[in-house]
């Protein structure tokens, strides 16, 4: 296996051995530019919600996501008003937001916000979800990572698809060891974000819920319509993800197992990565390692870099110098 906490190229990056709980239960977000900041706040501020979400609430918010993203920026007023009509404060800074909450959603939708919105997070030592993808860049995945470490503040960022039941059922050994797997999702582009970042990262996260790290290398076939970006593993595994951009936008897969094999899908809605965040809150315990997240970045990162070259394999260890090194020269400016 490689990836963070492991030796790859040079490359040690953290593995949390900390895991502080929260002092309170008091919800603030950052960015109201994706519907996850509304779904996230009905479930936990409704008058019935369910014991698994132990009693957190969203009590404020920061709006401010992206900048430019026209779908995004676009969004804000309405969720404004949606999350206010919830019970929640709207605020006019993240440090005002940080004397008003104890624990933290980074909801905004722009992955190259997301380093800077999280240093003050960090610097105030508030347990904080990133949702995905956690940067629009390897190099940023890696330096919010440190950054947590160097604060000693628990983090992790996940895709909702990594926690439907059937994803989590073969991670539990329904079907014994994964031989190899194929996942798909929508995979809608934007400029600002390498190819895979913007979307294609929920069908990504099924594939590394399943197949775990240890990818070396990377192909990618593109056309308009549809990418698949094969991955062969260090032992010899494959593991493949199929982006679509035409047709019904849908979500799955296949486990192949020793024992048999294993349908991913369909998708559940947002409350089993609720839950998982609300007792990571509770517990300082990512249930993500950082490594599993950095070295999905990796791929897609490496993916891009063979569409570039016409569909040549590129192998994940360039990508993790490459990154690296530009991740300690920031890293050096900010510590």
């Amino acid at each position: 296996m490689t990836g963070a906490g492991l030796s790859l190229a040079g490359t040690m990056l953290p593995l949390f051995g900390r895991s502080l709980p929260a002092t309170g239960k008091r919800v603030g977000i950052i960015g109201l530019d994706t519907s996850h900041s509304i779904e996230f706040t009905r479930v936990l501020n409704s008058g019935n919600a369910p014991g698994i979400y132990e009693g957190y609430k969203v009590v404020a918010a920061y709006p401010k996501g992206s900048l430019d993203i026209e779908s995004s920026v676009s969004r804000i007023p309405d969720y404004i008003e949606k999350v206010k009509g919830m019970g929640v404060e709207i605020v006019d800074s993240i440090d005002d937001l940080l004397t008003k909450v104890d624990v933290v959603l980074l909801e905004t939708n722009d992955g190259r916000r997301h380093l800077e919105q999280a240093i003050p997070v960090l610097k105030a030592g508030k347990t904080m979800f990133i949702d995905k993808p956690i940067s629009a860049s390897l190099a940023d995945g890696i330096i919010i990572f440190e950054l947590a470490k160097h604060y000693k503040v628990p983090v992790f960022s996940s895709s909702t698809l990594r926690f439907m039941s059937s994803a989590q059922e073969v991670v539990k050994g329904k079907i014994g060891k994964v031989l190899g797997a194929d996942t798909y999702s929508p995979c809608s582009l934007e400029k600002t974000h390498p190819d895979f970042f913007w979307y294609g990262i929920h069908g990504v996260e099924i594939l590394y819920t399943v197949m775990g790290t240890g990818c070396k290398e990377v192909v990618r076939v593109h056309t308009d319509s549809t990418d698949v970006a094969t991955g062969t593993w260090e032992d010899g595994r494959i593991g493949s993800f199929r982006g679509t951009r035409t047709g019904k936008h849908t979500y799955g897969g296949t486990a192949y197992g020793e024992n048999g094999d294993a349908i991913l899908g369909p998708v559940q809605g947002y409350e089993a990565l609720l839950a998982e965040i609300v007792k990571f809150f509770q517990t300082g315990i990512p249930p993500v390692k950082a490594e599993d997240t950095l070295e999905m970045l990796a791929f897609m990162e490496a993916a891009d870099e063979s569409k570039k070259k016409n569909g040549i394999p590129v192998k994940l260890e360039g990508v993790w110098k490459k990154a690296n090194a530009e991740a300690q020269r920031t890293l050096k400016k900010l510590l």
